[in-house]
């Protein structure tokens, strides 16, 4: 074998090994990545159905129902447009209560529930996620048509 072939050989084995290594990472990226959705775009199915994503807004004021004698909740959450039931079992964030932001890692179930399996409340009166700051805004009205 010539040193040119070997030098073509040794290219083209170092070109493939960065080839799996590069899509062994987007792979490994893509599994770890989890979209932000507000309860207006799973209303409108821009939610994936069966895929983890994280869900942000408000909790509904009155709609937390505990289970008696399990770690079993129910609560809806807001963006002030639309509202998402969701069930969670298991222990709440000290902060979390009705009429504060909160988000929940799940999935979204054939049923529009989505069925968290965390919730992560507001750490104080001042702090709200981006996510859901950006998700709760007003929407914008639209301006007058000049008259005359």
């Amino acid at each position: 074998m010539t040193p040119r072939r070997r030098r073509l050989i040794l290219v083209l084995g170092i070109l493939a090994g960065v080839a799996i290594a590069g899509t062994l990472a987007l792979q490994a990226f893509r599994e770890n990545v989890m979209f932000f959705f507000d309860p207006s775009q799973v209303a409108q199915g821009e939610a994936p159905e069966g895929e983890r994503f994280r869900l942000g807004g408000m909790v509904e004021k009155g709609s937390v129902v505990r289970a008696p004698g399990s770690l079993q909740v129910q609560f809806i959450v807001t963006d002030f447009q639309r509202s998402v039931p969701v069930h969670y079992s298991g222990v709440l964030p000290d902060l979390f209560r009705e009429g504060q932001g909160v988000v929940a890692h799940g999935r979204l179930g054939t049923d529009g529930v989505f069925n968290a399996d965390e919730v992560l409340a507001k750490h104080d009166e001042k702090y709200m996620p981006p996510e859901v700051k950006r998700s709760l805004k007003p929407p914008a009205t639209p301006a007058a048509a000049p008259q005359g």
